[in-house]
């Protein structure tokens, strides 16, 4: 049963996909589409022996090399060398990655199915903090549970180690609409961060909270009612 407190959400310039007026469906990855637990992953990193990974690994934005890396300012390699003073020399880098994807839990079968059925009435887009370990790795082997990949369920995605920016900063909004060509009057936003939904309402998004225990389906299944 859907947690009473989704029906509690923001909505700003309130619409619905099926209305006119709304075109376009824009998706948060972490905490709306996947499943995610930073305690895992500061615990892991805690086992390799880093000291404090809670100052540098947030919930919804990271700090040093972890920001670095989601904000596409150093690669992946660079990401290794600059995580090299702050564990023992005898951690690899393949035991790095997966200590830092232990972030990821996981997308559950029926949210893929869900945005394969959106995408049939609605334009469907990916704007995520992330970075190209998780992304290109664990987060990509979710997303082909059911032999497809992202692409299959988006017409568009962007990831913040490509633009070069992180949400709530309007920079990632801009590139979001000016390479998938939406209009954000046109557009609802599904993100758990009420920062970056205050960010995205600026702009003249349409906006809607996704809360801790909630499914984006059910919430635009009760918009839909309404």
């Amino acid at each position: 049963m859907l947690n009473a407190a989704c029906y509690d959400i923001l909505i700003s310039n309130y619409s619905m996909p099926t209305i006119p007026g709304v075109k376009n469906l824009l998706f948060d990855q972490g905490g709306v589409i996947v499943d995610i637990k930073r305690d895992d992953c500061l615990d892991a990193m805690r086992q390799l022996g880093m000291d404090h990974p809670e100052l540098l690994i947030g919930l919804y934005k990271q700090e040093g090399p972890f920001f670095a890396l989601e904000n596409g300012d150093i690669t992946v390699e660079q990401f290794h060398e600059a995580l090299r003073p702050l564990v023992p020399p005898e951690v690899t880098n393949a035991q790095l990655d997966e200590a830092f994807s232990s972030f990821i839990v996981g997308i559950p079968l029926h949210r893929l199915q869900s945005l394969r059925e959106l995408r049939k009435r609605s334009r469907t887009y990916i704007l995520s903090n992330t970075n190209p370990i998780m992304f290109e790795g664990v987060i990509a082997r979710n997303f082909a549970q059911e032999g497809l990949d992202v692409n299959a369920y988006f017409d568009g995605v962007t990831v913040s180690y490509k633009a070069h920016s992180n949400k709530p900063d309007r920079q990632i909004f801009d590139y979001a609409v000016a390479t998938m060509g939406i209009e954000p009057e046109e557009t609802l936003f599904f993100d758990d961060g009420q920062v970056n939904l205050d960010a995205a309402a600026k702009l003249g998004f349409k906006t809607a909270l996704v809360e801790p225990g909630c499914e984006f389906m059910d919430i635009i299944t009760k918009m839909e009612e309404q």
